[in-house]
């Protein structure tokens, strides 16, 4: 049954996904992925919709709706929250030593992870939306890959941190 409805609706919400991103500003595939997230959660809290393809159009411009809500409330950031107000020569030599280690950390990152951070760590202050096309991957896919890569990231740190200790 549910096998059923999802190959049946496939079609019409990649259609109403293409049509109401581009009037979005977003992504067609996460207006999809964002929908079928939708529809598993009704088919185990009350089950199928009584009209499906109706439910689906609703479904979809609801979440367009969401995405330009969210992207017109993004913001970049004005400035770096983590510079302090001292600029002695010390703390910006050790600052600049912190940046050279963790770029060359995450040089020897796995697979697209090494692409995926330099992004994030972009001065142009790249949006979610703006990374997802320089990676050629779904906005929706972007938050578990970071995590992912961040994970590494840091398992990668850590074990520098451990080799460099005094041991003894």
């Amino acid at each position: 049954m549910t096998h059923d409805l999802v190959a049946s609706l496939r079609p019409l919400l990649t259609a109403e996904a293409f049509a109401e991103a581009s009037a979005a500003g977003a992504e067609p595939g996460d207006l999809e992925q964002a929908v079928w997230l939708r529809l598993l959660e009704r088919l185990e809290s009350d089950g199928p919709p009584l009209d499906p393809p109706g439910w689906l159009r609703r479904a979809v411009r609801a979440e367009a709706r969401r995405s330009r809500r969210t992207t017109r409330h993004e913001r970049p950031y004005e400035g770096d929250p983590a510079d302090g107000h001292d600029r002695d020569p010390e703390r910006l030599a050790l600052a600049a030593a912190r940046r050279r280690a963790l770029r060359d950390a995450v040089r020897r990152l796995p697979g697209r992870c090494p692409r995926l951070m330099e992004a994030l760590l972009s001065s142009r202050d790249l949006t979610y939306r703006e990374i997802a096309g320089e990676l050629g991957i779904s906005q929706g896919s972007l938050g578990p890959e970071r995590s992912r890569c961040l994970g590494c990231l840091r398992r990668l740190l850590a074990a520098e941190v451990a080799a460099r200790e005094v041991r003894g």
